[in-house]
């Protein structure tokens, strides 16, 4: 099956042209026009997602599982022709949209059955009290509620799992809210064949027409009007710390402030424990390396720094001998290109930095550096501590346990940390663990943080800049919850009370 993308705007139902248009900008196969988005589009989107609230807020949990479900068939009924774009689109291997492809339809899957069981809406039932002294109670019920339509930025390096029917998308349809989304113009034909495939799935469950709309490319006052419009009532965003904190800032500056839930960046610090090392420093430091270049660095939970004690040597060899073996990659788009190079000559110009594994990269293509340097030197430039959005490793080498943690305490919030620890590490993680437990969404011992399950248990955010609400997730069961509200009901008759009471 293949697919030739017609360049429209999905607004409410109906496929629509604008006046201007771009062209895509693929890393192989032919590009393609796209008509870019307005500010009147984005109105129109709006207006018709909060007459969708209306109907699709007080629709039943089977008849949201069921639209959730409807839209992972359509989406695998156009899996091969969602590959071949997408491929062409990002650079990425078949394999990684396929699973990507899998785990956007999984999760799908998953919030339907999650919605079903009830659990997410925290219902609570004080049962009136009218013999109490010296006041009665009241009978209070309450429930979580859907908060309205939600806007969401589709996001550069998941063109399935975190854009146009993403994690995002997935929990406010769960919630009950209708959303219109930005597609990400490094891959419009990925957004357009998705936003065909939510939109076979509105007509199939009769859902309203607003409940889903697309708006593609567009300046910076497309994603301006859309977190500013009135209708919007809250923000999921995955990109850039410089981009994100544009949107957030606008959110804040509303008549009616909203919450902005953005996932902006991390360098997601493995801290190596001298027992680890001893045993397994060649393991690591190979793991390591894989992790670092997986999807050419390109992956939120890239663990880009890697803090030791003195004698990592075996670690710092392994890495250096895998990374020497990785070729180039392509990454996804010229501009993510030019900023990782951008990155890598600030990283080089550091005070006291060495540099361990580098070939110079050309146009698309990226290729792994590795770096060390002396913790004290790192903790006195902060740009050492900034992320690199790559492939690219700096070994901070500290003193002692006493700098070890300092550095710990001197980062700023992650979305992971991880420890790499034996039995005999165990004292010197405990001392570690109250600060990293304040640093990150997720802790791991003795592993590597590419890779982010969806499931109930999974926190994807951290305190900023790592996220800009670290009360929520955007990953897992969870993230629905960033979209509703509790309201308590006070003595209602059961009529005027909301599904399930």
């Amino acid at each position: 099956m293949s697919f030739t993308p017609h360049g429209k705007h999905l607004i409410a139902g109906h496929w629509t042209e604008s006046g201007q248009k771009f062209s895509s900008d693929p890393a192989h196969g032919p590009a393609h026009d796209f008509f870019v988005g307005t500010p009147d589009l984005v109105e129109t989107a709006c207006i018709a997602a909060e007459q969708a609230y209306w109907s699709f807020g007080y629709s039943t949990r089977d008849q949201r599982a069921a639209f959730l479900n409807a839209i992972a068939d359509e989406i695998e009924a156009r899996g091969d022709a969602i590959t071949e774009i997408g491929t062409q689109e990002t650079g990425l291997p078949e394999a990684r949209l396929q699973g990507e492809r899998g785990r956007t339809t999984g999760q799908l899957r998953l919030f339907a059955k999650h919605i079903q069981n009830g659990e997410y809406l925290d219902q609570r039932h004080d049962v009136a009290l009218p013999d109490r002294q010296p006041l009665q109670r009241p009978d209070l019920k309450m429930i979580q509620r859907p908060i309205g339509p939600v806007a969401v930025f589709g996001a550069s390096n998941f063109p399935l799992a975190f854009s146009t029917a993403g994690g995002d998308t997935a929990a406010a349809l769960a919630a009950g809210c209708p959303v219109v989304v930005k597609g990400h113009s490094a891959h419009p034909g990925t957004a357009e064949i998705v936003a065909e495939a939510i939109d076979a799935a509105v007509k199939a469950c009769d859902m309203p027409a607003g409940v889903f709309s697309l708006i593609q490319g567009g300046k910076r006052d497309v994603g301006a009007s859309l977190v500013q419009h009135p209708f919007i009532k809250a923000v999921g965003f995955t990109g850039s710390l410089a981009g994100g904190r544009a949107l957030f800032d606008l959110c804040a500056r509303r008549s009616e402030p909203i919450p902005f839930f953005g996932e902006l960046g991390s360098v997601n610090p493995m801290f190596l424990l001298p027992h680890a090392l001893n045993s397994r420093g060649t393991e690591i430091g190979t793991g390591w390396a894989g992790s670092l270049t997986m999807g050419a660095g390109q992956f939120c939970t890239n663990p880009g720094i890697a803090v030791v004690l003195p004698g990592a040597d075996a670690f710092i060899l392994a890495a250096e001998a895998a990374l020497t073996k990785v070729a180039g990659q392509t990454m996804l788009t010229d501009g993510i290109a030019h900023a990782y190079r951008k990155g890598v000559a600030r990283v080089a110009k550091g005070e006291g930095v060495r540099e361990l594994v580098g070939t110079p990269s050309t146009g698309r293509e990226a290729k792994p550096y590795l770096y060390r340097v002396a913790a004290k030197d790192w903790l006195a430039d902060h740009a050492l501590q900034e992320e690199v959005f790559g492939p690219l490793g700096i070994v901070v080498i500290a003193e002692d346990t006493d700098e070890m943690a300092k550095v710990a305490q001197t980062m700023q919030g992650q979305l992971t940390c991880t420890i790499q620890m034996d039995d005999e590490d165990a004292e010197i993680a405990q001392s570690l663990m109250p600060i990293i437990e304040r640093k990150a969404g997720r802790i791991l011992a003795n592993g590597f943080p590419t890779g982010v399950e969806v499931a109930d248990s999974m926190v994807h955010g951290g305190p900023y800049p790592a996220s800009t609400n670290f009360g929520a997730t955007s990953v897992g069961t969870l993230s629905i919850r960033r979209f509703l509200r509790p309201v308590c009901y006070q003595n209602l008759p059961d009529a005027l009370l909301p599904e399930p009471f």
